[in-house]
């Protein structure tokens, strides 16, 4: 959707919003979050800059996802850092627009993120997660209409 690398893309909107250019650390080799945490963390540690808390800023439906993917790929140790998740404070309404996408769009990508809570672990790539019994339910329900299972994983 950008012409550079997302890093890039959120540098530009940081310096537009008035952060100094020596304050921000780009990290624009990885791709995938895994990845964003590992290059990330030898960033910081190059510079002697090991965090006492770290703040994850992602999309209001991979929250949770984020979490449990840094607490697992945070080469550091996680005891004593505080993590926070964040992200934009909006409904499931007020999300879709010309860059998300449709409603149906979102919510196939909702749907694609949650059946990567349960694949991700089962890799390794994030830690487990206790999910409640009506979220899988309607889970299964939503693949059933067949209306959003455009970015299930393979």
């Amino acid at each position: 959707m950008w012409d550079k690398p997302e890093a890039e893309v959120f540098r530009d909107r940081a310096l537009a919003m008035g952060v100094h250019e020596e304050q921000i650390i780009v990290e624009n080799k990885s791709t995938n979050t895994g990845e964003n945490i590992k290059f990330s963390y030898e960033m910081l540690r190059d510079r002697t800059l090991i965090p006492k808390s770290i703040i994850i800023v992602q999309k209001p439906y991979m929250e949770r996802r984020a979490f449990a993917t840094f607490i697992k790929q945070w080469p550091g140790d996680v005891s004593g850092l505080a993590v926070y998740v964040t992200s934009p404070d909006l409904s499931l309404l007020e999300y879709p627009n010309e860059t998300t996408g449709s409603l149906a769009d979102v919510i196939g990508v909702m749907a694609g993120d949650f059946a990567r809570i349960k694949i991700y672990e089962e890799k390794g790539f994030q830690i487990h997660q206790d999910i409640p019994k009506k979220v899988p339910d309607a889970f299964s329900y939503l693949m059933s209409t067949r209306k959003y299972n455009s970015h299930l994983p393979a």
